[in-house]
């Protein structure tokens, strides 16, 4: 109940008749007149009167106290029994909650995001989020489910937020074990070729003495490379040189033990991109023509390409008298270049070459074998090709991939994509090869051949070969069967796609990961995979992906153009996923590299007990039944000292459900008291 006032008439003359009656009063007092008091009561519940004071009764529940329980869904939750344990905790907690009317239970379900850059478990973040429409007089305090791996605890009391106890119930057994490998350094990029420095650390976490050394192996985009000894808790380092350019996935793997916390982090990841050294090529001319400018200008416009390039300006049978020593400005260095240092190009173009005597026969069984010992070859064949001085009468022969007939046919054509071609990544998605005729100009001239093997990816005047891709050995070989690119260069009739064309050349032939014609793709971006498979076959089968806790499934992929089959999945775990069909793998990383959250599993009760303690709070550990579960003492000091038992404060607020308002001096009552107060008057004045 509460006092309040209305009055009948405006303050200030309230005032006025009060103040009055005092002086009224004093006059009778200090005159010791009779009926003095009398009078003054009479004044003063007129006064009252016009104040009219009016008795307010509130109608008011108690609210409950919220009690926030916040259950961690992190990644490293989900292993072994501590799923079990947590719904247990949980159910136990509730089931005890419920005794208490003055508390209400809000559950927070703290849920790592996997797409995430870098996932960790947050659950002071999801606890902020999830009591911010409670004022503080209201929470009673929180209690944390989880393996005390929290990886956003607050640096200070002051910081958490509120002044309520925290508690923490810890899943999971004092004596967990559990085996790691993590990548503590690795270089972000790397120079294809040359050796990249990897710092690993094994670490044996809950295990007592000194571990024995552990067998770390060591895998390079899905193939292993080296089996490394490592002393658990030391740093260790390892060398390799990196295959490729582009991403290149270094994986870090070590056993499982018996009884530990999860394999997901018995592996670990290291991605470096690789960059390739200026590509060394060796261009060599057989005559100054037309076409040849465009090949010189494609590879010098690449400022990864260091061009060696030269051209016969006379053969040596033309002899006009000029001496040899003014022929050229330097001397064709052949033994140099095809003999000593061969191995150090990574591509070689015959462009319109014929057999005049310059090479030695010798040094055609020499590139022969420098292709089938990895090397690239491309052959830009002219007239020469089919006439006597051609290269297929060399030793070179077995290694191209078709042999002259000794005819050219002269007659204008459109080059068109093979069947073949439509699927092999380097035709493909030519620009203007999808219609027909094609969307580029003409060319004029085709080397007919014969025996060819290989793909035939283009065809010339009248369906004969014109672009050949073929492997030899552990290289690659690439016959063009005109001269005439140079047209789409000029744009002759709209030109065509030469740069492109011939640089996705250059690129097979060197071994680009992305022209492959028989190739499995994996990428992920947050938790979608995408998988790619390439292939010259018209149909593929199911491809098999193995997930990071080693479940495989199968995936059946949908064509997505030609010679394209994808799939795409939702993986809800994170870590390395391998995808197989056959003899091809691949592997993706699903989620963040190295993430706080599997950085340590083995459950723990230090990394929360201070800052609980700090808020009167408990942190104990709970067995699978949760039995064990501290019992719950409600309290109202703004002090919590509960000892073992979890305290709870209890809010002291209530709701206002509505107001009763009854005036003390109007109606009945205010008049009764005046007629009481005037009535005595007169019979005191009267005797």
């Amino acid at each position: 109940m509460s006092l309040a006032f209305s009055p009948l008439l405006p303050l200030p003359l309230i005032l006025a008749i009060a103040i009055f009656a005092l002086l009224l009063i004093g006059w009778a007092l200090f005159r010791r007149m009779r009926g003095a008091l009398l009078r003054a009561l009479a004044l003063a519940a007129l006064v009252l009167a016009l104040a009219n004071p009016v008795a307010n009764f509130e109608d008011r529940e108690p609210v409950s106290s919220v009690v926030a329980i916040v259950v961690d869904r992190s990644p490293s939750q989900i292993s072994l029994d501590r799923t079990a344990r947590t719904e247990a905790a949980l159910k136990a907690l509730t089931d005890r909650l419920a005794r208490y009317p003055a508390f209400e239970t809000r559950i927070i379900e703290a849920v790592t995001d996997p797409d995430a850059q870098s996932p960790s478990t947050r659950l002071f973040e999801a606890l902020a989020s999830g009591i911010r429409d409670v004022p503080s007089s209201r929470l009673a305090g929180a209690v944390m489910i989880t393996d005390g791996q929290v990886h956003d605890i607050p640096g200070s009391i002051t910081a958490l937020g509120f002044d309520a106890p925290l508690h923490a119930l810890i899943v999971g057994d004092e004596n967990e074990i559990d085996r790691r490998v993590e990548v503590v350094r690795s270089p972000r990029f790397g120079i294809v070729g040359e050796d990249q420095e990897i710092i690993y650390r094994v670490s044996e976490d809950g295990a007592s003495g000194v571990s024995a050394p552990v067998a770390v192996s060591v895998r390079i985009n899905g193939k292993q490379i080296a089996t490394e000894v490592a002393t658990p808790g030391q740093e260790a380092s390892f060398y390799l040189n990196l295959p490729r350019g582009g991403e290149n996935i270094i994986e870090f793997s070590v056993d499982v033990i018996d009884d530990e916390v999860t394999p997901a982090n018995n592996r670990a990841v290291a991605l470096i991109e690789g960059i390739r050294e200026n590509l060394r090529v060796l261009l060599v001319s057989g005559e100054p023509h037309a076409g040849e400018r465009a090949w010189r200008n494609l590879l010098k416009s690449d400022a990864s390409v260091d061009l060696v390039h030269f051209t016969i300006l006379r053969p040596p049978e033309k002899q006009d008298g000029t001496p040899i020593a003014e022929l050229s400005l330097i001397a064709f260095p052949t033994r140099e270049l095809f003999v000593e240092k061969i191995d150090e190009f990574d591509l070689i173009i015959f462009d319109r070459y014929q057999n005049r005597g310059v090479l030695p026969v010798l040094y055609y069984d020499y590139i022969a074998r420098y292709v089938e010992d990895g090397g690239a070859l491309l052959i830009a064949a002219g007239p020469e090709y089919a006439g006597l001085g051609s290269i297929a009468e060399t030793p070179l022969a077995p290694a191209l991939p078709a042999l002259p007939t000794g005819e050219v046919t002269k007659a204008g054509f459109y080059p068109r994509l093979s069947d073949a071609g439509k699927r092999h990544p380097v035709t493909r998605d030519l620009p203007g090869g999808a219609s027909e005729p094609p969307d580029w100009g003409r060319w004029f001239r085709t080397i007919a051949v014969h025996d060819t093997v290989g793909d035939e990816v283009m065809r010339g005047a009248d369906g004969e070969p014109l672009l050949i891709l073929n492997r030899h050995g552990d290289g690659r070989v690439a016959m063009l069967l005109s001269d005439q690119g140079w047209l789409w260069a000029r744009g002759f009739e709209g030109g065509g796609p030469h740069v492109a064309l011939y640089r996705r050349i250059a690129h097979w032939l060197m071994k680009e990961p992305s022209l492959e014609e028989e190739a499995l793709r994996a990428t992920a971006l947050g938790r979608k995979l995408t998988i790619e498979r390439q292939t010259m076959a018209d149909t593929t089968g199911p491809v098999t992906v193995k997930l990071p806790s080693g479940a495989v499934r199968d995936v059946v992929l949908a064509p997505s153009g030609d010679g394209l089959f994808s799939a795409e999945l939702t993986l809800e775990e994170p870590g390395l996923v391998e995808v197989s069909a056959g003899d091809l793998s691949a592997l993706a990383h699903v989620g963040a590299v190295d993430a706080p959250e599997f950085r340590a599993t083995v459950s723990t009760t230090e990394a929360l007990a201070p800052l609980s303690a700090l808020s009167g709070g408990l942190t104990v550990r709970v067995n699978a039944s949760a039995s064990d579960l501290p019992q719950i003492l409600p309290v109202r000091s703004s002090s919590i000292n509960a000892g073992d038992r979890m305290g709870l404060r209890a809010s002291n607020e209530s709701v206002l459900k509505g107001v009763r308002s009854l005036p003390l001096f109007a109606g009945f009552l205010g008049l009764a008291l005046m007629i009481l107060a005037l009535g005595a008057t007169w019979f005191r004045e009267g005797r």
